[in-house]
């Protein structure tokens, strides 16, 4: 009878904490400009800001925001905000704001120049005020645009002459080559930076993008960087100065003994690059585990250690063939996620642009790794846009103290969360923002923090369950594989399993796969990442508060749930 009790006090309670007092969470407002703490981007309150950008290309010949052509200016802003992002990324060349000649050509000069008949009938169509406009002012009037719908924006100066970045032998890729001269650079980087200042939704200047070819060498990065910061930030002290590293922006590992030498503080922030083709086909013709291991040492080794040293690290560009048929660019991805959401990175996706106007000679290429579609009407990939979805909100920082510090458990392949809807269903992924509270011990024991629950395996092909015996072999969970991502655990039958995810989301116990050798196998339904936060679910009574209500001690617990 009192087990009958039990069971009815848990459907009450369980019934109580799922529906009642739902949290809304508060949208962030920011107070600009930005500065660092640390290794965090924060506003002028102190409040942890993460960019969560999306580039948006305006480098090329044109010399125009790709996609004006196609879609309304002010209608691509609030699709940038619809989809979840805060920032853009926008590009530009030196030659932009240094030659005279090619800034003050008008749009519809630039495009006749390069036979775009049919992109002069479409801006005239989507955005007839900027047909005659400039091209120095229509850069104005898209970072203006953004502005309008809440968008910061970070000025890149990607290239020096116009066009498709990069090659090692393109002129344009390291101090002293054919295009790029240093002076000229400094003069296009305190131009930009002036005509800039004061523009609030301007939050930050990338004084160069993917450094790069044979002349590249660690003491002009510091000769030339250090003139471009201090120029920068002396033109506009408000923007936070984005500086990249040598290889393509793949290697800080110069800064780890030799920092930098500047007259201000509180701005510096530090870029990066990382693809799938970063390693070659590294991930097609590899086992994933093991190329996931090898390439998230590496990156820690030549960049991420920056974050130990109290520096904000801006992973500038990252993406994906939208299409999802990229083998390559499909096994990075769960891993890349992983590391961006442990690190609690800030980053800009790479691209916006759906089609370019002219693009290596070719018109109207599509843009495959654009998240918009060729029309620039639609997303290309929904499900791409969910799984990055939980990256675009901070999990912890300064001023995020919405709940104490706790871990949740995060599914890189989909972008979701171990979660429970109530304690009579099995675990399932869901919305981080409804993720329980967790807890690791240095038993191995994964815990609902503040309770008595544990994760605890029952059999292969099963559903993993909460349990109150957690001190048996099925409540301890090893991290193994190189990935560090296969969560291992041992079933009262003696069987070594893992956690998986079956076709309804249910969170299983499979044999582990893929960890080893097998370059065919894929082993992302098993990769789950423990991320720290202090970011409070929308559901505000766990399950400590049921604890708390029915007031039984542990001893008197004899089940799993």
């Amino acid at each position: 009878m009192g087990r009958l009790v039990f069971f009815s006090f848990l459907s009450i309670f369980s019934f109580l904490i799922t529906f009642s007092d739902v949290m809304i969470p508060q949208k962030q407002v920011m107070a600009l400009p930005l500065s660092t703490d640390s290794r965090w981007i924060v506003d002028e309150n102190g409040q942890r800001v993460k960019l969560a950008c999306v580039n948006w290309v305006s480098h090329l010949e044109v010399m125009v925001a790709e996609g004006l052509s196609k879609q309304p200016l002010d209608g691509i802003a609030k699709r940038i905000l619809s989809m979840g992002f805060n920032c853009v990324r926008l590009t530009w060349p030196v030659f932009l704001v240094t030659n005279d000649t090619l800034g003050s050509l008008t749009v519809r000069q630039s495009l006749q120049s390069h036979g775009l008949l049919e992109s002069i009938s479409g801006i005239q169509a989507n955005n007839p005020s900027i047909i005659d406009l400039s091209l120095l002012d229509v850069y104005q009037a898209v970072v203006s645009g953004l502005g309008n719908n809440n968008v910061m924006v970070i000025l890149d100066n990607h290239i020096s002459k116009p066009g498709w970045c990069c090659s090692n032998f393109d002129g344009n890729g390291f101090f002293g080559d054919q295009y790029f001269d240093p002076d000229l650079w400094i003069t296009g980087l305190t131009r930009m930076a002036s005509m800039f200042n004061g523009v609030p939704n301007v939050v930050g200047l990338s004084l160069r993008n993917e450094l790069r070819g044979p002349k590249q060498n660690v003491n002009d990065w510091y000769r030339y960087m250090q003139k471009g910061a201090e120029a920068v930030h002396s033109a506009n002290p408000d923007v936070i100065v984005i500086l990249s590293g040598l290889n393509y922006d793949k290697d800080l590992s110069f800064l780890r003994n030799r920092p930098m030498n500047l007259t201000f503080s509180g701005k510096i922030v530090f870029e990066v690059h990382w693809y799938g083709f970063t390693d070659g086909e590294a991930w097609k013709n590899g086992n994933s585990n093991q190329v996931c291991g090898r390439v998230v040492d590496n990156m820690m080794r030549v960049s991420g250690f920056l974050l130990d040293q109290g520096w904000p690290l801006f992973v500038s560009e990252f993406g994906v063939d939208q299409r999802g048929t990229n083998v390559n660019d499909n096994r990075y991805l769960g891993c890349f996620l992983s590391v961006a959401a442990e690190l609690d990175l800030d980053w800009a996706l790479w691209t916006l642009v759906g089609s370019y106007y002219l693009r290596q000679g070719v018109i109207g290429m599509n843009e495959y790794y654009g998240v918009m579609n060729w029309n620039w009407c639609e997303a290309r990939n929904s499900t791409f846009l969910q799984q990055i979805s939980v990256l675009q909100s901070p999990f912890q920082g300064p001023g995020l103290s919405e709940a104490n510090p706790h871990k949740v458990i995060f599914h890189p392949s989909t972008g979701l969360c171990v979660l429970r809807k109530s304690m009579f269903e099995p675990l399932r992924l869901g919305r981080c923002t409804e993720s329980e509270a967790w807890n690791y011990t240095p038993q191995k024991i994964l815990s609902v923090k503040g309770t008595y629950f544990c994760l605890q395996t029952d059999d292969l092909a099963k559903p993993a369950k909460l349990g109150i015996i957690c001190t048996d072999s099925n409540s301890k969970w090893e991290t193994i594989s190189d990935s560090k991502m296969h969560f291992s655990s041992t079933a009262a039958n003696g069987i070594t399993v893992c956690l998986d995810v079956d076709s309804n989301n249910t969170i299983v116990t499979n044999t582990c796969k893929c960890l080893s050798r097998d370059n065919a196998c894929d082993p992302e339904s098993q990769w789950f990442k423990l991320v720290n936060s202090t970011r409070s679910s929308t559901l505000t009574k766990p399950l400590s508060q049921m604890n708390s209500i029915l007031n039984f001690p542990a001893k008197d617990f004899h089940g799993s749930f």
